[in-house]
């Protein structure tokens, strides 16, 4: 946002964003759009991108700023034809925000997502050679900022467009919190027989290093051609374009903050590998399609479920604090194989007893490793079976992340002695009877 004096002289002067406007400081005379104030820098700065593109910054104190002409809007974005090849399967494309749909508007400097198939179609008209794009746009959201509620409309929507007579479903979305959604998927959606294929993007399509186009074809290739029965996350393998890899949604985490390749799976195998030419191998056992079924969403959610780290000298007191606030569910990210301190010299940092009280008050209360690979175990150490023995449920080689989303749902469908002993009992691929190395050696 602009500064309020800024701000007073544009409304004053009928001055908008996107209107072409003069400005002269210091005997420099720079003329341009005006361009909307970017999260970044001082608000006491007019940003101004000029006939060549670029944007400028210029300090508007002491500056003179004249109006020129008026806006002229957004730019259209072109388009293609968009043909109707009925030999092709069907996929739905899925929008609900993120990197992957959006395009810049150089016009105004906004950012606006695609929402028609011929716009997609422009940028990426391989896809035309794949299947009938249809899309929908339930919302349009930062990752950051969806929660359950959302997994519960992406789960509906796929269902319906599934049910309706599409071949695959994807859905494109923010990447920070994707493998959140990935897993909340496999556990809302029932029935399922079809591939759902969750993608993203690292970088945004007018970055010549761009993800974007690739992993949207890519995962368009599995929806119509894979006989994978579950849902997944289709992301660059390499930093490179050689190919993408379809990883379980319950096993994929984002484990880089910028690299192309940030998604790995984790405790597994990617379930296929495919390249842009459409070429699909696959790479590790999965659910099949078979016949036909009806799929259904089981959308509800218990909300007050935490995840808790433990940590050296971490405060027990903060179990109490989510019990208190009437918390159902809690999962731990332990250290190592599932401990948290219990005979510390400093006896007031022992977890010991704020665990056993949370579980007496009914609250269900789960063990993961915080280190990602490898899995918990109760019989090495005798500290793991103390903490064991206080009722903790030991999650096997389930990743914190997907423990949190699958606790949710199961409180939000099933009682808490039913919600904890289904817990570290595999449903959906989440729990591995032997545990792999996957990409951890890569």
């Amino acid at each position: 946002m602009y500064s309020d004096e800024i701000a007073g002289f544009l409304k004053k002067h009928g001055i908008k964003t996107g209107d072409h406007i003069r400005v002269e400081y210091s005997g420099v005379t720079i003329e341009g759009e005006l361009m909307p104030k970017t999260e970044v820098g001082s608000p006491d700065t007019l940003t101004v991108k000029l006939k060549s593109g670029y944007n400028v910054g210029v300090a508007f104190e002491g500056a003179t700023v004249t109006k020129i002409a008026e806006s002229e809007g957004p730019v259209a974005f072109p388009t293609a034809k968009l043909g109707e090849d009925k030999g092709l399967p069907k996929v739905s494309l899925i929008i609900t925000g993120g990197t992957i749909v959006n395009k810049i508007d150089y016009k105004t400097g906004g950012v606006h997502p695609v929402i028609t198939p011929e716009e997609l179609l422009y940028d990426v008209p391989e896809l035309s050679k794949i299947a009938r794009i249809s899309i929908r746009n339930p919302f349009s959201m930062a990752s950051e900022d969806i929660s359950y509620r959302e997994w519960g409309v992406i789960a509906n929507e796929v269902a319906s467009e599934l049910n309706g007579g599409a071949r695959g479903a994807v859905v494109a979305m923010g990447t920070d919190t994707m493998h959140y959604a990935s897993a909340a998927l496999g556990f809302m959606l029932q029935g399922l027989n079809a591939p759902v294929v969750v993608t993203g993007a690292q970088r945004s399509s007018d970055r010549g290093s761009s993800d974007a186009f690739m992993n949207l074809i890519c995962s368009a290739h599995i929806a119509a051609k894979s006989d994978i029965a579950e849902v997944g996350i289709c992301m660059h393998r390499s930093s490179s374009d050689d190919e993408c890899q379809f990883i379980r949604g319950t096993k994929a985490r984002k484990m880089h903050s910028t690299r192309r390749d940030a998604f790995r799976p984790v405790n597994d195998s990617a379930i296929a590998y495919v390249k842009a030419d459409g070429r699909i191998r696959y790479g590790s056992q999965h659910r099949k399609m078979s016949g036909k079924s009806k799929a259904s969403a089981m959308t509800k959610f218990e909300s007050k479920v935490a995840l808790v780290t433990a940590y050296p000298n971490s405060d027990p007191e903060l179990i109490d604090f989510y019990v208190r606030r009437g918390y159902r569910g809690i999962i731990i990210e332990g250290t190592g194989m599932g401990h948290v301190p219990v005979l510390p010299s400093n006896v007031d940092r022992s977890w010991m007893d704020y665990i056993a009280q949370a579980i007496k008050k009914g609250v269900v209360v789960g063990m993961t490793t915080q280190t990602l690979y490898g899995r918990v175990n109760t019989n090495v150490y005798s500290n793991l079976r103390k903490i064991s023995e206080l009722g903790v449920v030991y999650c096997e080689d389930m990743l914190p992340e997907t423990a949190y989303v699958k606790l949710g749902w199961l409180l939000g469908n099933y009682s808490p002695k039913k919600a904890g002993e289904m817990l570290n009992k595999n449903i959906v691929g989440e729990i591995s009877q032997r545990t792999e190395l996957g990409e951890f050696l890569v």
